[in-house]
């Protein structure tokens, strides 16, 4: 039997039951076990973990826990450098790309609206997503505290809130995301980039009424979707300001 000390930083306290919060507690193991297993089962998924200190010395995942360790763990510090201590990944992803679960639909949506590259299908399977993840170093965007948990999937993110706006103001501070947003760059519905079309190109495929009143459009490279500044853009256009506001 080893007794171990842990505390766990900032968010990560998200995951833990109230008497365990904000505050070192004692965990008792009776077998060999890795701190990444010791973490998990308390429900705190690995992607969410950024710095592990182990009686004052960072650790990486497969450290074996001892008795009497006494254990703190940090969350990921997407925006700041703490590159003079051994990270738990190879680098944190500057330039992010996501993956979505089945469950995260119109956030999809909301991000692609801000410019921001996020597959999405409604009949993604967990292992999927997780291989999606994997193989393209895209973070992963759950309610499902179990998908998180798989081992293949480095960066990943647990998304609180249940409601889509919530949840893109989630996003955007949790990664930094302010000075990054490309607003209307990104298809809505398929994810593909939008660029410039000339209207003669496009003509059989436009109604009379928008050949007549409007003259820039974009097009999808993937879907081939037409987009131009009509009424939909004016809303869409509200919706940024309320998805994007201003900071202090």
């Amino acid at each position: 039997m080893a007794l171990l000390t842990l505390r766990f930083y900032e968010e990560l306290n998200d995951f833990l039951p109230p008497q365990k919060k904000q505050q070192p507690f004692s965990h008792p193991i009776d077998r060999k076990a890795s701190i990444k297993d010791v973490i998990e089962s308390l429900g705190v998924p690995h992607t969410e973990v950024e710095l592990i200190l182990v009686n004052g010395h960072s650790v990486d995942f497969q450290y074996q826990v001892q008795d009497r360790d006494e254990i703190s763990v940090y969350p990921v510090f997407e925006s700041f450098n703490i590159s003079p201590l051994l990270r738990l990944r190879d680098k944190p992803l500057r330039h992010l790309r996501f993956v979505a679960d089945s469950n995260l639909g119109k956030l999809s949506q909301y991000l692609r609206l801000l410019g921001f590259d996020c597959l999405y299908r409604n009949d993604y399977e967990d292992a999927e997503v997780a291989e999606i993840s994997h193989q393209q170093h895209r973070v992963v965007l759950t309610r499902d505290r179990r998908l998180l948990k798989r081992k293949i999937i480095t960066h990943g993110y647990f998304v609180r809130s249940d409601q889509p706006r919530q949840q893109v103001g989630e996003i955007m501070s949790r990664f930094d995301l302010y000075d990054d947003a490309e607003p209307f760059t990104r298809c809505v519905n398929c994810n593909g980039q939008l660029v410039k079309i000339n209207k003669a190109a496009i003509l059989d495929r436009i109604e009379p009424l928008t050949r007549k009143h409007y003259d820039d459009f974009k097009i999808c490279e993937d879907c081939g979707q037409i987009f131009w500044p009509g009424s939909h853009f004016k809303r869409a256009g509200r919706l940024l300001k309320e998805l994007i506001p201003k900071r202090e």
